[in-house]
């Protein structure tokens, strides 16, 4: 049986369950296949499982994020949490060294762990795209981004046949997310940069940011400094794959 066919089974199997027993049947059928989000646990969590799962499953490799003409990119980004750059004396030193020594690190679930810096994430293949990114409390913004496909960074590195899951990590403290392989592995998830044909600027995440257009803003975490690969989020931070959960967000946040 071809993956598309077990797809549609599992699928329809989701929305029979759904509609006739209820989603928490649904839910177990989502757990047997291992399309369970890391947040499943939570009061909207039943919910959360059903449509990471369905949305998993038809869509996780060949939908893609709308892109746009740039006569589309809006005039005024809004500027998102964290609103300013790091106030901390580190990223003072090295902003004052424009950004020379900052260093993306990669590690986890990979057979060759490294450290890149913005220089040499550079003069990788480059990819530009001008997508929305879309905020859960309502604003929203076309911009061009330039940057390097995580999905190259992760060749690079080796990922292990067990690998699930890339945390990544701000500067800013306390600030990180996570994302499913289908996710990491798409063509559209980057890196990145650049915007708007400019050097990232701070108060948009410089030097680096990831940028996840088929998620909600706050995937998007700015000021990237780790990317650590993992088969399991139990264990990582709060268990839920992300900071978000903490303040009322899902973990997954596909539009």
């Amino acid at each position: 049986m071809s993956d598309y066919s077990r797809r549609r089974i599992i699928t329809a199997g989701l929305s029979t369950v759904a509609g006739a027993a209820g989603l928490a049947v649904a839910a177990r059928l989502a757990s047997r296949y291992g399309l369970m989000p890391p947040d499943s646990g939570g009061v909207y969590g039943i919910g959360e499982s059903l449509t990471y799962a369905t949305q998993r499953l038809v869509m996780a490799q060949g939908s893609a994020a709308r892109e746009f003409e740039r006569s589309r990119i809006s005039a005024k980004p809004h500027v998102n949490y964290p609103a300013g750059p790091p106030r901390d004396e580190e990223f003072g030193r090295l902003r004052a060294g424009q950004f020379a020594e900052w260093r993306l690190i990669v590690d986890g679930l990979v057979e060759r762990p490294g450290a890149h810096s913005v220089a040499g994430l550079k003069g990788m293949p480059r990819a530009t795209q001008i997508t929305h990114q879309a905020c859960e409390e309502g604003w929203s913004y076309i911009a061009e981004w330039s940057g390097v496909r995580l999905s190259h960074l992760l060749q690079l590195a080796g990922v292990k046949p067990q690998a699930r899951y890339v945390v990544y990590y701000s500067h800013q403290p306390h600030w990180w997310d996570s994302i499913d392989m289908a996710e990491a592995l798409h063509p559209q998830t980057l890196i990145a940069y650049e915007m708007n044909g400019e050097d990232l600027p701070e108060p948009h995440g410089a030097p680096l940011r990831m940028k996840v257009p088929r998620q909600l803003g706050y995937k998007n975490v700015k000021h990237l400094v780790r990317l650590t690969v993992t088969d399991s989020l139990k264990n990582v931070g709060n268990g839920l794959g992300s900071s978000a959960p903490s303040v009322g967000f899902a973990w997954y946040a596909g539009i």
